[in-house]
């Protein structure tokens, strides 16, 4: 004699909750705790001393006929080394993809050595140690800060170009050889214009970087014409009574130059993810 299956009941008082409701909880206890923390921060802060010393009027009024100078330098300085990073960057991208095996292990060197030292360090370089050793003049602040960053920036571009060139589907290649296409010919109408699409995002995430990275330049001494932000930020700070205001308005301007650029690597993204799947 078979006996029904008996079902299993939960014992009284221990329910089961839903997914849905444990979700909804977590959310509630993250609200909680944020909630809790700003208030905190709200009633523990003295707010007088922060304003005083993070916006003092006077400060930051004298800064402002010097802020622009400050800005137009960094912005030279960004786009002078990103002007011999890419160049530079896509002849190593194309070494490191090449067949010849020493192309490939000079290109590696390189991209490994500037990427695991310092930025600082390739700054003093060019702006002291190479001129001693070799007896070269670099005529002009932009020139140095063009190289010394450039040439860091150099590794970065060529392992984001390496990947986009890499990213470009096998099949087109081969497409384009068929029609009888030289290897040449085919990288340079087919395979590269397509990589340059593909990293756009990262390459504007890269003039970012460049951006903060000009911060380093004013350790090679300038005159008052060659200024960048980080150098009027740093003389006010240690003339004036204003606190961190002068460190303050100078980060208020590199985020003028920042932020509409990763507005643009955000709509970049979109852009090519809205390409990819149309395709």
């Amino acid at each position: 004699m078979t006996t029904a299956p008996q079902t299993l009941q939960m014992p009284p008082g221990r329910r089961r909750t839903s997914p849905r409701t444990r979700a909804r909880l977590t959310r509630a206890v993250q609200y909680v705790v944020l909630a809790a923390a700003l208030l905190a921060v709200a009633f523990l802060t003295d707010w007088s001393k922060v304003g005083e010393q993070l916006f003092d009027p006077t400060v930051a009024a004298d800064l402002a006929s010097r802020m622009p100078r400050g800005l137009w330098n960094t912005v030279r300085y960004t786009l002078g080394a990103f002007a011999v990073g890419l160049p530079l960057g896509a002849v190593l991208a194309l070494m490191k993809l090449s067949s010849v095996a020493p192309y490939r292990w000079i290109a590696t060197a390189y991209i490994e050595f500037f990427r695991g030292i310092p930025a600082l360090l390739v700054v003093l370089s060019v702006g002291f140690a190479v001129p001693i050793a070799f007896g070269v003049n670099i005529p002009s602040m932009l020139a140095k800060a063009s190289i010394a960053l450039g040439v860091v920036s150099a590794a970065y571009i060529a392992e984001t170009l390496r990947a986009g060139i890499e990213a470009v589907p096998k099949g087109q290649v081969e497409a384009a050889r068929s029609l009888g296409m030289s290897h040449g010919r085919t990288l340079a109408r087919v395979v590269v214009p397509q990589a340059f699409r593909i990293v756009l995002p990262p390459m504007t995430n890269e003039i970012i970087l460049l951006t903060k990275d000009t911060s380093l330049v004013f350790l090679l001494g300038m005159l008052v014409t060659e200024y960048d932000l980080t150098k009027i930020g740093r003389d006010a700070l240690n003339s004036a009574q204003g606190g961190l205001t002068a460190l303050f308005v100078a980060g208020a301007c590199y985020l003028l130059i920042t932020l509409p650029l990763g507005q643009l690597t955000r709509w970049l993204e979109r852009r090519t993810s809205t390409k990819g799947r149309g395709k």
